[in-house]
């Protein structure tokens, strides 16, 4: 069912709040990295102190990871804005999911099942590759989160198609996560209808999706 009134996810000043906050989050996370890491490299040579590696090195390759990550954080607030354009919010309570433990889902990741839009019993399964912002939610999808945890994400809310992409949250909505279909922002994987039809295929393409032709689909 339709979590508001609105058309689409975008039309709710609720989900506008929470990317713009996932925008401001990214856009500081772009400042901060790179002056912990140059700060921590400058203290080491001021310092010239061999020994003291040990104590910077940690922490300092942590930054320079974080800082060659950052763009994968912008990709997915952008991703996640062109999706919210074009899908309303619809919310599931305690869609199937898990960690690993599937065929084709690698050990310690993250997934949840969503209907079909176009065969409602059939569910689709839809697995979190990226693990930026995955940790928060693997931390509760898994059997062994605690019951606390688990009933953070008891209500999930889904702006998207399964088939394709969606953007996936917690009521609020919070916590903006980005979940896909590996061939969906993948060139070098074939773009797969999943049997949706033209309007479905358009949709996705609109919100940025890489999807067959509807043409050739249809032939």
């Amino acid at each position: 069912m339709s979590v508001t009134h609105h058309s689409t996810a975008w039309g709710d000043p609720a989900t506008r709040r929470a990317w713009t906050k996932l925008l401001i989050s990214v856009a500081f996370g772009q400042l901060l990295w790179p002056a912990v890491w140059l700060g921590l490299l400058a203290w080491y040579v001021s310092m010239s102190i061999t020994w003291t590696l040990w104590l910077f090195f940690m922490p300092m390759a942590y930054a320079f990871y974080r800082t060659f990550l950052q763009w994968a954080y912008w990709r997915g607030a952008f991703r996640a804005r062109r999706l919210l354009r074009q899908y309303p919010w619809r919310v599931y309570e305690a869609p199937e999911s898990g960690i690993g433990n599937l065929p084709g889902v690698g050990n310690g990741y993250a997934w949840l099942r969503f209907p079909n839009p176009e065969v409602p019993d059939q569910q689709v399964t839809m697995v979190m590759h990226s693990h930026v912002r995955s940790i928060w939610w693997g931390g509760r999808l898994g059997k062994r989160a605690k019951d606390e945890r688990k009933a953070q994400v008891r209500e999930i809310w889904f702006a998207g198609d399964p088939r394709f992409a969606a953007v996936i949250a917690v009521s609020g909505p919070r916590r903006l996560y980005v979940i896909h279909q590996r061939p969906s922002y993948n060139p070098g994987i074939p773009a797969d209808g999943h049997g949706a039809g033209s309007h479905a295929l358009e949709l996705a393409r609109r919100a940025g999706v890489r999807v067959p032709d509807p043409d050739s689909v249809g032939s």
